[in-house]
């Protein structure tokens, strides 16, 4: 019966910034939406449709210009027409409705629906770590496992390809109508990963005993989408499985660690300093090799993170004059706001790696002392071609003895004379030295870090759950309108508890699943609010999760005329 629901239109309370009022017994489908959209704080736009013409509810048309809006600063009241509300007065009672019970039952019911998805990835985890457990290493294992890429895929003689065979694919309107088989998960591995590694194998063997819990933890809540496990060795194990497709090279760049749920999971957030041998000795394919280190390491940074880049020679170059002595914010605008500045880099003068090295440290003090930053891991990564100085006594001043500062350093090129001292340091200050004399190699030993800053969690089995911020998912979606769904991730790391490893703090990956804020606004009382209403709802649940934005749909956007 269609008289028998309500619908709420959002019409400000005289002398108040905003109210509800209960319109029982309209059909919705009868009514359309009056959106206030208040511009500044001294213009008030609105903007209303017209009733059509329904004889046997008893309406005529509506004249919008009809409606009177006063606004002095806030928006006084709003007035129907005193003739039509008598002409409905018989079917239709207003009712008062209070705004914070609306947003306490919608949240509560917010609260219910991610707290079924965290129970998802708890189980998981959990699956992961005894698998785990109970695994011997085997460095002779053989195992074909499905690879998302290869899968269904024949050779010249009509045989399936090795670590492809028959993978069955349905369409699924859950899953944007993608190919997939709810029956299984299979394995992603980045072009730059040998996929039949022992510890690859070992690792893929491992993790087959996450299919059943995905599959259970679907059939227990089919609002689930993709679920999915980020090995530290590289592999991504997602369900449902689904056919890859690699790029028009034929190369499949995608890696799992770099994702912000892996990053968020798999580290405490923290203040990086990336400092860069910009001297005579770093020309030609040294510094190709360190500027895409450096743009390894900004990409694995995020929101909750803060950052720097100095290039230094004889003297100390901010790569970005404006952000001189302090640290910012890892969002996605700064950081390739980085990765151009750096592109820019010449090289040239002789390299002094002390006085870089105190301006590092007294940004990351300054920062701990005045409570900035991320007021957690703090890290300096020292990207050169050798280390000649004597900077004993900058550690000496600055970290010694608490050591609170992590020193990881990437020799850069194939000569090897100086790898000692640029190793001595990264020991001595609690960090890791990695060695990168080609572009294939940069990945691989920039992950590294991740691994050394996991640790304390590790060890103290911290098994912080994560949500990201809002994003919109280009990787797995071939159309832009399946790409621009906005949705969040829940992950969780997963810790390797074997006795003899367990002081070493061994990171095994990363488990989640993400959520698409559709199913979020879909649990709002929409026949109740208007849609501008529901996106207050979602704002709140922004703010209370500390979030300083808010993405919304176009649909859900109500913009002023004239707006940019």
């Amino acid at each position: 019966d269609s008289l028998s629901r309500s619908h709420l239109l959002p019409l400000p309370e005289p002398g108040s910034a905003g109210g509800f009022f209960l319109l029982k017994g309209i059909c919705p489908s009868k009514v359309w939406y009056l959106y206030i959209q208040i511009k500044n704080y001294m213009d008030t736009c609105a903007h209303a449709g017209t009733f059509k013409q329904d004889q046997s509810n008893g309406f005529s048309s509506w004249d919008p210009q009809s409606t009177l809006i006063k606004t002095f600063g806030v928006l006084d009241a709003v007035f129907l027409p005193s003739q039509k509300l008598k002409d409905v007065e018989p079917i239709i009672k207003i009712v008062e409705v209070d705004g914070e019970d609306l947003v306490k039952d919608y949240s509560d019911e917010i609260e219910r629906m991610l707290g079924s998805k965290m129970k998802s990835v708890k189980r998981l985890a959990e699956s992961a770590e005894d698998s785990d457990l109970y695994h011997e290493f085997n460095a002779t294992l053989e195992f074909d496992y499905y690879n998302s890429m290869l899968i269904n895929t024949m050779d010249e003689d009509g045989n399936y390809v090795a670590l492809g065979g028959e993978f069955s694919l349905e369409e699924n309107e859950h899953f944007n109508n993608l190919p997939v088989s709810t029956q299984m998960s299979n394995i992603q591995v980045p072009t730059n990963v040998y996929n039949k590694d022992p510890n690859i194998l070992n690792a893929i063997y491992n993790t087959e005993a996450l299919n059943d819990v995905f599959i259970s933890n679907f059939q227990k809540d089919p609002t689930l989408t993709w679920q999915y496990f980020g090995s530290s060795t590289g592999f991504f194990r997602i369900y449902p499985g689904i056919k890859w497709t690699p790029d028009s090279n034929g190369v499949v760049a995608f890696d799992c660690r770099n994702r912000n749920w892996y990053i968020q999971a798999a580290t405490s957030p923290k203040d990086i300093i990336i400092m860069v041998d910009i001297s005579g000795s770093m020309k030609g394919l040294k510094m190709t090799i360190a500027k895409h280190t450096i743009n390894t390491i900004l990409d694995t940074l995020g929101e909750n993170d803060f950052v720097n880049v100095i290039a230094y020679t004889d003297y100390v170059r901010y790569v970005e004059p404006c952000f001189r002595g302090t640290l910012v914010q890892a969002d996605l605008d700064n950081r390739e706001h980085f990765k151009v500045l750096v592109e820019e880099l010449h090289v040239k003068g002789e390299a002094k790696i002390k006085n870089a090295m105190k301006e590092s440290f007294k940004i990351l003090n300054e920062a701990r002392v005045n409570g900035q930053g991320s007021m957690c891991n703090q890290a300096i990564m020292l990207i050169t071609d050798g280390a000649m100085e004597d900077f004993e006594s900058v550690f000496e001043e600055f970290n010694w003895p608490d050591r609170r500062v992590r020193v990881f350093t990437y020799l850069i090129g194939r000569e090897m004379t100086f790898a000692q001292n640029t190793k001595w340091i990264a020991c001595n200050n609690k960090g890791y030295y990695t060695h990168i004399s080609t572009l294939a190699d940069v990945q691989e030993n920039v992950m590294e870090y991740l691994h050394v800053l996991s640790r304390p969690m590790v060890i103290n089995h911290d098994h912080d759950i994560i949500w990201t911020e809002a994003y919109m998912d280009t990787v797995l979606f071939t159309t832009k309108a399946q790409s621009l769904l906005l949705m969040t991730s829940v992950a969780m790391p997963v810790f390797s508890k074997k006795k003899e490893t367990l002081s070493h703090g061994i990171l095994l990956g990363v488990v989640g699943s993400d959520i698409p804020l559709m199913e979020v606004m879909k649990l709002a009382p929409r026949y109740m609010v208007s849609f501008s209403s529901v996106c207050l709802f979602l704002f709140e649940c922004f703010l209370s999760a500390g979030s300083s934005r808010l993405r919304l749909p176009p649909q859900q956007q109500r913009l002023h005329p004239g707006s940019p």
